[in-house]
């Protein structure tokens, strides 16, 4: 029998779910500081909608993609990516027939066949905004500048730059490509078997290919930012300044092509220097023919995607800690069936009144209860006694400095609140 988690997944228990929580809120309020609304799409979409969107001869279809065929035989997938289901969710809901531009923001998990590694696994966790039907440069500031006061919020901007590029558009980029092809022809030999095959469906790919000797060539590479035309080049300009003026720190990296066929114009990466977790944090860009490739009308969008894992592995080893929450206000210790029945009543009374509370469900006797409260952290611990109960109180102990008091159940709700807000001895 399998008892451990298939490979490339991982359990996330208890104890580091409250940090997960923390940055999936710090997320969810920024986002909603700059107007986005939160979007929920299935975890799995038809095949179709990733092939078309993010393009036949990319990594993530070629090698990544999880599909499989449910009982009618169609071909679906597990998410791969973020930005394709949102865009079909817009088509299909008619939302460019609302007032625009639409923003919207989500956290999902995706699935992707790959070797795990740090900070990224088979199944990982994306959060992600998109911006619908704003062809302005001050959108893609807008989308960046998000995810640098995200990282902000976190306390991890100053170990991380916007490395930023414009891949051109369909006036500019053919030129780029022909002069790409004849760099590379003059290299092909050396190049692997996969890169040949990009050389000859999908020159931008070569860019992706992780191999030592086929990166080396590809930083020669012409550069796609000499072949912009007026339009994208004004548009670069314009995008560079608006981030100086909401203080982006960014630097032009002529390399960053992104891993998916539908970005036009900007393309950008959030690159960590943080020792232990180098590398890509957030990454997106532009897609002005999205939107029309997976069937809707031509509508141009922006958006960036990051890996909750990735930021989280950042955060741990930058030693940045975020207190867990309270386990337990109180722990009722009861001995005996009529004391019990008591202590359950005071407990769900307790609970209504807004108090963390819990009892013994394991039928201990009052010493291991009181061990117990002891090692799941419980502060305090009220103690219902045989002989207290009938003349209508309780103890509560300090489980830190084994101090007791006497309480009384009649008007436990406000002698209860007193006792907890008082000041006690770290002792």
């Amino acid at each position: 029998m399998l008892i451990t988690a298939p490979k490339g997944t991982r359990d996330i228990m208890p104890a580091q779910v409250h940090m997960w929580r923390f940055v999936e809120s710090e997320f969810a309020k920024i986002c909603e500081k700059h107007g986005f609304g939160e979007i929920r799409t299935p975890i799995f979409e038809d095949t179709e909608i990733f092939i078309n969107a993010v393009g036949p001869d990319t990594l993530i279809i070629k090698d990544q993609i999880y599909t499989f065929k449910d009982r009618a035989k169609r071909i679906l997938a597990l998410k791969p990516e973020g930005t394709a289901p949102v865009a079909r969710a817009f088509i299909e809901h008619k939302q460019y027939a609302e007032v625009q531009p639409t923003r919207y923001f989500y956290n999902i998990p995706c699935f992707r066949y790959e070797k795990p590694q740090s900070g990224r696994l088979r199944e990982f966790h994306q959060m992600g905004i998109e911006i619908f039907s704003a062809d302005s440069m001050l959108a893609d500031a807008e989308v960046i500048g998000l995810g640098y006061d995200f990282l902000q919020s976190l306390g991890i901007d100053h170990d991380v730059v916007v490395h930023l590029n414009s891949l051109g558009c369909e006036k500019c980029k053919p030129d780029y490509i022909n002069d790409l092809k004849h760099y590379v022809n003059e290299h092909l030999e050396w190049m692997c078997d996969e890169c040949k095959e990009r050389y000859k469906n999908n020159p931008l790919r070569l860019f992706d290919c992780r191999r030592e000797v086929c990166s080396e060539i590809m930083k020669n590479a012409p550069c796609m930012l000499d072949y912009l035309c007026d339009e994208c080049r004004e548009d670069f300009r314009q995008l560079k300044e608006y981030l100086d003026d909401i203080g982006v720190p960014y630097q032009v990296d002529s390399l960053i092509t992104r891993s998916m066929d539908f970005y036009t114009k900007t393309a950008f990466e959030f690159i960590s220097s943080i020792p232990g977790a180098r590398g890509n944090l957030c990454g997106g860009g532009r897609y002005n023919h999205l939107i029309e490739s997976i069937g809707g009308p031509p509508i141009p969008g922006v958006g960036f995607g990051m890996g909750l894992e990735r930021i989280l592995l950042a955060m741990e080893m930058l030693e940045i800690e975020i207190e867990p929450p309270k386990k337990m206000d109180l722990f009722i210790a009861a001995v005996g069936s009529e004391t019990k029945r008591e202590a359950v009543k005071l407990m769900k009374y307790l609970r209504d009144e807004g108090f963390r509370v819990e009892m013994d469900l394991l039928v201990r006797n009052l010493k291991a209860q009181m061990k117990y409260a002891e090692r799941i952290g419980a502060a305090h611990t009220l103690i219902l006694g045989a002989d207290t109960l009938p003349e209508g109180q309780a103890a509560v102990r300090d489980m830190k400095t084994e101090v007791q008091e006497m309480l009384h159940l009649s008007d436990l709700n406000y002698e209860l609140r007193e006792y907890l807000a008082r000041p006690r001895s770290k002792v």
